[in-house]
């Protein structure tokens, strides 16, 4: 399965000067604890943000910037389609992780969301999720994992 993960502003926001523009540990714990065991793809940016691969994870960089050295849990993939053919070989979930360009990349083929609602509107905000990418989706379940934090999930009608 397809699953696009995010925590998103009230305005849509994701991003800000190629960060999150926000900390919130019960957030990254729920993020880390979702994503384990699974596969994660990340745009370039994202991957360079990071800076290594995530741990216990199979880590996919989609980019056709050829400097990108693979190594042990990471992957680099050049299109879509090669992530999706690669993906139907696994026996794991496959995460959409970021940022904007990727979640956009992959809107037609992401089956459900895992939207974190940040109860902030960043000033400044430069990366955003897509337009409309819950139309389609209805909600089918909510949970509190802070005091201010909501994690809501979607799944294509």
């Amino acid at each position: 399965m397809i699953i696009g993960i995010a925590a998103v502003d009230r305005k849509g926001a994701i991003g800000k000067g190629g960060k999150l523009p926000w900390h919130y540990s019960a957030d990254m714990k729920f993020f880390r604890e979702t994503t384990t065991g699974h596969a994660v793809v990340m745009g370039r940016k994202t991957w360079l943000t990071i800076g290594k691969p995530l741990k216990n994870r199979l880590n996919i960089v989609l980019s056709r910037d050829s400097n990108i050295e693979p190594q042990d849990s990471l992957i680099v993939l050049s299109d879509v389609d090669s992530v999706i053919s690669f993906g139907e070989s696994l026996t794991t979930d496959l995460f959409v992780i970021g940022g904007a360009q990727i979640y956009n990349a992959f809107l037609p083929r992401i089956e459900e969301w895992i939207i974190t609602q940040v109860p902030l509107t960043v000033s400044g905000a430069d990366a955003f999720m897509p337009d409309g990418y819950l139309d389609g989706f209805k909600e089918k379940d909510s949970k509190e994992i802070d005091d201010d934090l909501i994690v809501k999930y979607f799944s294509r009608r």
